[in-house]
């Protein structure tokens, strides 16, 4: 079957299509669907596709694209600022982790050359995994998102030293190994290519910098004017494997090349453009990789020893969580996040495939050795999606992760409105209230926003807002208005249930997602009450009607009367909520009744200024 490409195809194809579905209905993540669908088709299972090693190496490209796209949405002046956890996260936690676990390892009888080969191949985590986490989770500009994406950058540029290292490491264990490494010195000075290395590095850089502004961007200007959508993304499918090629050939992470290159046009404008081309690539690929990942599980090593691989798995996914927490709460991260991050990046990564693969070649371990390495890298990253599906079970519901560590503030003061919720949407009703001269308190549950507003002179007090106890002591009970404006569907019901069950006479103000939440907060007897994106996306149209040739005053007339009608439909489909046939009736008669409500009453025709004084 491995000379029938088409069918190999088919059956990977077949496999996810399977697997992956049922395992996301089940709620055991896209992950683990993959590498059920890898055991199921890989050589220890029905020996579909046994190439698993041929089939990695290209669904590592998934990881350069992904890569790409990370480094689309990074700014260069985000990199700057995430300096400090680059070095205080990223370097600190490859150099602990590999002296942790040599020193583990040493104490089973290994050399210590073998030990530290092994314990750097096992600090490197999977980008694949963590980032795709990131993704899914959609915290890739949270504290979390950021510190896994400086970690894992780090590891990326480290493997080329690891990988400097291992020749040094394989000679460290013979009797020659001092005669050896002078030599080897001595060759470092007269050859100008070693110590220029790090040079042509930077030089690679700039150029790269350079060719990304004036090269890159003029070709893909050229290219978007052909309005051809597939030149386009065979340009973006160039670009990445030409940035991957470069970094390369320069001995550095193809994966790392990827990442620059994103960074470069990430205040393009194109960068949507080839996000939204490059996307279901990256996915693909991705997808492929975490498939071959599950066909590399060698079923045969596993049955020669489970118990000491399940051990050896076991240890090295506490020992880094472990670690990684412990970094984590240097930099005072919520103790969700810590644990998040940790359970993120407690597997080994797919470099370190490359990693044993190479000391196996220089003679440094063994066949056995490098089979059962391989199983026990390939079962930590099984165990990752295992972890975070225990979290968000039983860990994140019984976690107040901001009330761990940071106890609610005592409110000292009530007024009249309590606003609970201070992120964009509260701020923009309380300025407005705050104009008008209403004094109100001001409730949010993220202390990095409430330490940033504090900057700018507004006081706001830290505590979980479907807190009884809390809303007790901001005096709600007392109050005349309530505005709730925190994020989140269920959570604005949660808040807003609560609030009618304790405080039924005070009023409330509510934030609602969309059509339905508002059917859900009306259902709680509110009627006060805006859909987040409704104004905002009428006003859009007005002012597009107004590009298009309507006047100002149409335009306006043509919003407003859409806006009442909308609002109509939104009260009378309230009765119907729950018969979807009648809702659906309603909602396509409405449509009917639309343009009748957009056409009727034209707005009267401005009135010039001087012809009215002269008939005054």
């Amino acid at each position: 079957m491995e000379n029938n490409i088409l069918l190999v195809i088919f059956v990977l194809l077949a496999a996810s299509v399977a697997l992956v579905p049922l395992a996301k209905a089940a709620g055991l993540g896209t992950v683990l669907g993959y590498l059920a669908a890898g055991v199921l088709i890989g050589p220890y299972g029905l020996r579909l596709v046994s190439d698993s090693d041929t089939t990695r190496h290209i669904a590592e490209f998934g990881i350069v694209m992904m890569l790409f796209l990370i480094g689309l949405d990074l700014q260069p002046r985000e990199i700057w600022r995430m300096r400090h956890k680059v070095l205080g996260l990223g370097v600190t936690q490859i150099i602990v982790t590999s002296v942790v676990v040599m020193l583990l390892l040493t104490l089973t009888g290994l050399h210590w050359n073998v030990a530290l080969i092994m314990g750097m191949a096992l600090s490197m985590s999977s980008t694949a995994i963590a980032m795709q986490t990131v993704a899914q989770r959609d915290i890739t500009s949270t504290d979390t998102g950021r510190a896994s994406l400086a970690i894992l950058l780090v590891q990326d540029v480290a493997i080329i030293p690891v990988l400097a290292a291992i020749p040094l490491l394989a000679i460290a264990g013979s009797g020659a190994a001092i005669n050896a490494e002078v030599t080897l010195a001595v060759e470092a000075l007269d050859n100008p290519i070693d110590w220029l290395m790090p040079l042509s590095v930077v030089g690679a850089f700039i150029a790269a910098l350079v060719a990304g502004r004036y090269v890159v961007r003029p070709i893909l200007g050229y290219v978007a004017r052909t309005g051809l959508r597939e030149a386009f993304t065979a340009m973006g499918l160039a670009m990445v494997v030409g940035a991957a090629m470069i970094t390369q050939y320069l001995g550095l992470s193809p994966a790392l090349g990827g990442f620059i290159g994103g960074v470069l046009l990430a205040d393009s404008e194109y960068r949507h453009e080839l996000e939204s081309n490059l996307e279901p690539f990256k996915g693909l690929l991705l997808g492929l990789f975490f498939i071959s990942v599950g066909m590399s599980i060698a079923f045969s090593v596993l049955a020669t020893d489970p118990l000491g691989i399940a051990a050896l798995v076991i240890g090295l996914v506490a020992v880094k969580m472990v670690i990684l927490f412990g970094l984590a709460s240097f930099f005072r991260m919520h103790f969700a996040d810590r644990m998040l991050i940790a359970i993120m990046l407690s597997q080994a990564g797919e470099f370190a495939f490359v990693v044993l693969q190479l000391a196996r070649t220089e003679g440094v371990l063994e066949t056995a050795q490098y089979d059962t390495m391989s199983v026990v890298v390939a079962l930590s990253m099984v165990t990752t999606p295992l972890l975070l599906l225990v979290f968000d079970k039983l860990i994140a519901p019984r976690l107040d992760a901001r009330g761990a560590t940071h106890p609610a503030d005592s409110i000292d003061e009530h007024r009249k409105i309590v606003v609970l919720g201070y992120g964009r949407f509260g701020q923009i009703v309380t300025r407005m209230l705050r104009a008008q001269g209403f004094e109100m308190t001001l409730i949010d549950d993220d202390p990095v926003q409430i330490e940033l507003v504090r900057r700018f002179g507004v006081k706001v007090f830290y505590g979980d807002a479907a807190r009884i106890d809390l809303l007790q002591a901001a005096g709600v009970q007392h109050a005349e208005l309530v505005v709730i404006a925190v994020g989140g569907r269920d959570r604005i019901l949660a808040v807003a249930r609560n609030m009618r069950r304790h405080y039924p006479h005070v009023a409330i103000a509510a934030r609602a997602v969309d059509r339905g939440h508002a059917h859900d907060l009306m259902a709680l007897g509110i009627d006060v009450f805006e859909r987040e994106t409704f104004l905002s996306a009428i006003n859009l149209g007005a002012k597009v009607l107004v590009r298009l040739g309507h006047s100002p005053e149409e335009a306006e007339h043509l919003a407003r009367a859409f806006e009442a009608h909308d609002n109509q439909l939104l009260v009378d489909s309230f009765a119907v909520r729950e018969d979807e046939n009648a809702y659906v009736g309603m909602v396509r008669n409405s449509m009917g009744l639309l343009t009748a409500a957009m056409t009727a009453d034209p707005p009267p025709a401005p009135v010039d200024k001087a012809t009215a004084k002269r008939t005054d």
